[in-house]
C-alpha cells in the first residue's frame, strides 16, 4: 500500500493526529512503568522466605519490670512449649520475618575497613533455630553445641566478656555479595566487635524481617549462635503441622500465661507466620491491583480516543471513500488503509512514549529508589498498544469499507 496518500491526509489533519500521538505516547510511558511496578510488587509478594511458613506460629511477649531470672524463665518456657501436644519444635529469637523492624549491622571484610561492604540483618539463635524454622543449609554445617553463647555475656564489662562471636551462618545471597564466586565456608568477616567472625555454614534462603535495603538486599542475613532470653525481642516461634496451628497457638499462649506472672502476651502480634506474611504484603498487593486498574482504565480511554478519531475521519471522508470505491478500490484496501494509518500514528506515539517511559523511570529511581526499568518492558508496552490500536480502529475501518461507490455521485 502507498504510504504517501496516508501521510498527505494526516498532514491535513495535524491537530487530530497530534492528539492521538500524544495520547498513545503518554499511555505507553505510563503503561511500561506501571507494568514494571506491578511486576516488582508481585515479586515481593511471592518471594521465598526460607521458612516452613505453613507450620509456624509466633507468640510475642513482653516483660513486666526488670526480670533478673529472664534466662532461666526462657529455658523453662521452651521446655514447656516443646512438650505440648502437636508441637514439633520451638525456639526463641530476637526477631521474626514479615514485621516492620529489624536488627541490622554493617559487615566489613577487613578490620580497618571504614565503609561497610554490606548491611545485613542479624538473627540470634539458640540450638533449635534451624530445625524450628525449617531452614536448609546448602554448604558447611549448623553450629556445634559448644559454639553457643549467652547474649547477656556479650553485655558484660570488658575483660569479662567472650573474645568474640565463634561463628556465623549466612544466606547464599549474602555469601555471594561478600565472597563472589568463592566458597564462603571458612571465610571471615567483621561485624560485632573487632574480632573476626568465621562463616561455618550457608543457608539457602532466610529473608530480612523488614524491607530495609530494598529487593536486592532482602536476603542479606546472618545468624549468630547467641542464646537470648524472652525479654530480647520477645519472640517464641513454634513449629507444628499446618492443620494444628490454631490449636497449638491457643494452647501455647495459655501455657505461657501459667508459667510465670512477669510477662504479658501481646495478642495482636500472636498469630501464624502465614498471617504475618499476608498482613506484611497487604500494601504491595493493594498497589498492584490499583496499578492494574489504572492500566486497564488508561487503555480503555486510549482505545475510545482512537475509535472516536477514526469514526470522525470516516464521516469526514465519506465522499472521498466513495470515489475510491468507484475507481475500483476493494473493501479490503479501504480497511487496510485505515489500519495502516492507525499503525503509523501508533508507531510515532510509541517511539515518543518509550523515551518518556525511560525519563519517568529515571525520575522514580531518584525519588523512590525504584530499580532501573528493564528494556523488555518497552517492546511489551509497544506490542500492547499496537494491538490495541488495530482492534480499536477495526470497527470504524469496517464502516469505511462498507461505503458504497454510489456515494461518489451524490452532491456534497
Amino acid at each position: 500500500m502507498e504510504i504517501r496518500p496516508i501521510l498527505s491526509t494526516l498532514m491535513r489533519h495535524k491537530t487530530a493526529a497530534a492528539l492521538i500521538v500524544l495520547e498513545i505516547a503518554l499511555t505507553c510511558a505510563i503503561i511500561c512503568n506501571a507494568l514494571f511496578m506491578i511486576g516488582e510488587r508481585i515479586t515481593q509478594v511471592r518471594e521465598v522466605s526460607g521458612l516452613a511458613e505453613d507450620e509456624l506460629v509466633r507468640i510475642q511477649i513482653t516483660g513486666i519490670g526488670n526480670d533478673a531470672d529472664a534466662e532461666a524463665q526462657t529455658r523453662s518456657d521452651l521446655a514447656l512449649l516443646r512438650g505440648l501436644p502437636g508441637v514439633t519444635d520451638a525456639t526463641v529469637i530476637n526477631q521474626v520475618p514479615f514485621v516492620n523492624s529489624s536488627w541490622n549491622s554493617g559487615i566489613r571484610l577487613e578490620q580497618e575497613q571504614q565503609q561497610s561492604t554490606a548491611n545485613a540483618t542479624v538473627y540470634m539463635a539458640e540450638d533449635r533455630f534451624v530445625e524450628t524454622l525449617g531452614l536448609r543449609i546448602v554448604a558447611g554445617r549448623d553450629f556445634n553445641a559448644d559454639e553457643y553463647l549467652e547474649f547477656e555475656a556479650l553485655q558484660a564489662p570488658e575483660g569479662e566478656r567472650p573474645p568474640g562471636i565463634p561463628g556465623a551462618l549466612v544466606t547464599r545471597s549474602l555469601a555471594e555479595r561478600l565472597f563472589p564466586g568463592q566458597d564462603a565456608v571458612g571465610k571471615t568477616f567483621y561485624s560485632w566487635g573487632d574480632e573476626p567472625i568465621r562463616v561455618v555454614g550457608v543457608i539457602e534462603h532466610l529473608v530480612r524481617p523488614s524491607l530495609q535495603g530494598g529487593p536486592a538486599q532482602r536476603e542479606y542475613t546472618m545468624v549468630f549462635p547467641l542464646r537470648t532470653a524472652y525479654n530480647v525481642g520477645g519472640n517464641y516461634v513454634i513449629r507444628t503441622s499446618p492443620e494444628r496451628r490454631d490449636e497449638v497457638l491457643a494452647a501455647a499462649s495459655e501455657a505461657l500465661r501459667g508459667n510465670g506472672p512477669t510477662r504479658i502476651i501481646l495478642e495482636d502480634n500472636t498469630k501464624t507466620v502465614s498471617a504475618l506474611r499476608s498482613e506484611f504484603y497487604q500494601q504491595p498487593r493493594s498497589m498492584a491491583w490499583l496499578l492494574g486498574i489504572v492500566c486497564v482504565a488508561l487503555l480503555l480511554v486510549t482505545a475510545l480516543g482512537i475509535v472516536g478519531l477514526a469514526s470522525f475521519w470516516v464521516q469526514q471522508r465519506t465522499k472521498q471513500i466513495g470515489v475510491r470505491r468507484a475507481l475500483g478500490a476493494t473493501k479490503g484496501q479501504i480497511l487496510r488503509y485505515f489500519q495502516t494509518e492507525n499503525f503509523l500514528l501508533a508507531t510515532i506515539g510509541i517511539v515518543i512514549g518509550m523515551l518518556l517511559a525511560y525519563g519517568i523511570n529515571q525520575l522514580l529511581m531518584g525519588k523512590y529508589e525504584l530499580p532501573r526499568l528493564p528494556l523488555y518492558y518497552l517492546p511489551i508496552g509497544a506490542l500492547a498498544l499496537w494491538l490495541l490500536g488495530q482492534v480499536a480502529v477495526f470497527g470504524p475501518a469496517r464502516r469505511a469499507a462498507s461505503v458504497p461507490p454510489a456515494i461518489a455521485t451524490r452532491s456534497v
